[in-house]
């Protein structure tokens, strides 16, 4: 029997690429799964669940608004009793040389991948910390890890968050786990976000050319979530074979 059965896992950014093929691996192991995503109509995962037997649920939300991560947390636990994992998944990457000055699309960066995990975090750590048990897993970035042009803004909002996340693990004391996953090129609709056009254009070319299945992702923060209570997978680096 797996770990995972029968876990409450809220997962944002769940109505495509890793968050979706996320929610759907969890699900076919027995998760109770609690999906949020902004675009609602979109959220194909639940009706696939529910298909196949699983618990599903969903929120429409918005990471950048903390009343909706707590609406997030509070549906898992209305729902189903409990949260047993709160996935920071949702994040966006319009790139760009910093010479461009596109300030808005660095304030959206900040406001989605630092801030939206970080409500996440006030949302579900006040639960984990009366229930006892809890495990935070944030979607970070090879980005982080090794900084190249373009990236100087995003690469900062995932180091951010690791150094957030490595932090939140040093308090979190013996009960609480904490998880960053750090996927390479994976095929997802992370190019929609960015605002120049060449940029994206060489993203979509160089994912088409090694890009590897979010399954990957998926089945990694699977692998940190059914370890026993007592082991924090604390880093996964997860890169298709062919990227550098």
């Amino acid at each position: 029997m797996s770990d995972i059965k029968d876990k409450v896992i809220a997962i944002t950014g769940a109505s495509s690429g890793i968050g979706e093929a996320t929610a759907l691996i969890l699900a076919e192991r027995g998760a109770k799964v609690v999906l949020g995503a902004r675009r609602a109509d979109r959220l194909q995962a639940p009706q696939r669940i529910t298909d196949k037997g699983g618990e599903a649920a969903c929120l429409a939300m918005d990471v950048k608004k903390r009343e909706d991560l707590t609406a997030l947390v509070a549906l898992a636990c209305d729902t189903y009793g409990s949260i047993d994992v709160i996935i920071n998944n949702a994040g966006i990457g319009p790139i760009s040389p910093l010479d461009e000055l596109r300030v808005e699309d660095w304030e959206e960066m900040i406001d989605v991948n630092i801030k939206g995990p970080l409500y996440g975090i006030a949302a579900a750590l006040p639960v984990f910390r009366r229930q006892g048990f809890g495990h935070f897993v944030n979607t970070l970035s090879t980005a982080g890890l090794i900084i190249k042009p373009t990236m100087a803004v995003y690469a900062g909002t995932k180091n951010a968050m690791r150094t957030i996340a490595e932090g939140l693990r040093l308090e979190a004391g013996p009960h609480l786990r904490v998880t960053n996953i750090s996927p390479g090129f994976i095929r997802t609709d992370f190019a929609d976000s960015m605002t120049n056009q060449g940029i994206k254009a060489e993203m979509a070319k160089r994912m088409d050319e090694m890009a590897i299945s979010p399954d990957a992702i998926a089945r990694a923060i699977a692998f940190a979530i059914e370890q026993p209570a007592d082991v924090d997978i604390s880093d996964i680096v997860v890169r298709p074979t062919a990227q550098a």
